[in-house]
């Protein structure tokens, strides 16, 4: 398998799982303002949206993070069994990672966004973030319960920009064990690693 990716992206959370199930696959960094991968190919010929990730199998590219996250964790603990209503849980939450939370940090990476937008999205994320507390104080360890999903892979990696505009995750006590539960875990670790992240 190929990951297409950017250092940071959502790619990542792609990346933390291939790690955790012990995949064997390849990296290609993009370049997302030239469309251009690392060894000159023109990105819009592996995923014509031009954005990452993208996930080369051998047989297919697939696009969209949480489609390939729910294709890789298939038939492993990452995913809960079909018809579970655990599984529509772990669906439920991929859903609003991608289509609000993710969505909302959008102003910090577009040079386009103006002074309004981001402004609107320092209001809009800490309320994500009120909801995904609000969900965890229960005791609960991930986000369905006591196993790590795919998920927490993808909540951990959009939580992690929160950085960019200044806000704290300290202030949501739950959501910031979890994330740092996650970046313990040696599939985060490595993944932060080999993108560049972190210093060993």
């Amino acid at each position: 398998m190929k990951l297409y990716f950017k250092p940071g992206a959502c790619s990542l959370a792609t990346h933390i799982v291939l790690r955790e199930l012990g995949i064997d696959f390849t990296l290609e960094p993009v370049d997302t303002q030239t469309q251009r991968t690392e060894s000159g190919i023109d990105y819009k010929t592996v995923n014509p949206k031009g954005y990452v990730p993208a996930l080369d199998t051998g047989r297919a590219v697939l696009t969209e993070g949480a489609a390939i996250l729910q294709y890789l964790a298939e038939s492993t603990t990452l995913i809960p069994d079909v018809g579970t209503l655990e599984r529509a849980r772990l669906q439920e939450h991929l859903n609003y990672i991608a289509s609000e939370l993710h969505k909302a940090f959008g102003p910090f990476f577009k040079a386009s966004a103006t002074d309004e937008q981001r402004a609107q999205a320092l209001e809009t994320i800490p309320r994500h973030f009120d909801y995904l507390e609000s969900l965890l104080d229960d005791g609960r360890v991930y986000l369905v319960g006591d196993t790590f999903t795919v998920a927490d892979a993808y909540l951990f990696v959009v939580c992690s920009w929160a950085a960019v505009p200044g806000i704290d995750l300290k202030d949501w006590p739950f959501l910031n064990t979890l994330w740092n539960r996650m970046a313990a875990r040696p599939s985060v670790k490595a993944a932060m690693l080999s993108e560049g992240l972190v210093a060993q």
